[in-house]
């Protein structure tokens, strides 16, 4: 079964097996339990910025998908269909991310969806930077996640995070200096998103300039003034 056909972000790395962090294992053991369930359960995962919401996510889809189950992954930050959150109770599981961007019409079909599970196997797992409680939401929606069970992502440190960047560099051929990647959490930022991000402007302009990937060249491409 293929991920449905709509204009989302999907990195074929972020996998269950590759999932960082040791705090973050009961949540990992928890979800192998509802692969072998056989009725519906819903699941919050609440995390800050570059916490891994969508690595998890997805990787639960990915999971799933390989199963041959039917499953979704969508992010709210990105246009969806209207009336289609509503739709989906007829999929194994249903992965969304960033909830707490959800549209007040978008808020109602999930609602919806919430109400027609109990009657599925579906697994709904779905992602917000607070914990349900804190959310802006419609008050019965509220009412309904803060039902789920609630994991909260252990936010890596800077050790984990280097050990990360280096996993994503080898997946992409990359051999940069770990004293430019120093150099960057030090100078640049200390977001694991940013500086992937950077990583990646990086590699680009090195090809166009033909030139290698230092910390002055990182200092002219990156703007970075200290």
């Amino acid at each position: 079964m293929k991920q449905l056909g709509l204009p989302i972000s999907f990195d074929s790395k972020m996998l269950l097996s590759n999932f960082s962090g040791q705090e973050n294992q009961p949540l990992l053991a928890f979800i192998e339990t509802l692969f072998s369930q056989n009725s519906s359960s819903i699941l919050f995962v609440s995390g800050g910025r570059s916490s891994g919401k969508t690595h998890l996510l997805q990787g639960c889809t990915f999971k799933a998908l390989g199963q041959n189950l039917k499953a979704l992954y969508l992010d709210v930050k990105q246009a969806l269909p209207a009336n289609f959150l509503n739709t989906l109770a007829q999929y194994d599981w249903v992965c969304i991310d960033n909830i707490d961007q959800l549209n007040t019409a978008q808020q109602q079909e999930l609602f919806d969806l919430y109400n027609q599970l109990k009657h599925t196997k579906t697994k709904l797992v779905v992602s917000a930077l607070v914990l349900p409680n804190e959310l802006d939401l419609l008050k019965d929606l509220k009412t309904r996640l803060s039902m789920a069970v609630v994991f909260v992502l252990e936010q890596l440190d800077d050790l984990e995070k280097l050990r990360l960047i280096e996993l994503k560099m080898k997946d992409k051929n990359l051999n940069i200096d770990a004293k430019v990647i120093t150099y960057l959490f030090k100078h640049f930022s200390r977001d694991l998103t940013t500086i992937l991000l950077a990583i990646d402007q990086l590699d680009k302009e090195s090809l166009q300039q033909k030139n290698a990937i230092s910390i002055p060249f990182a200092k002219t491409v990156l703007d970075i003034t200290i």
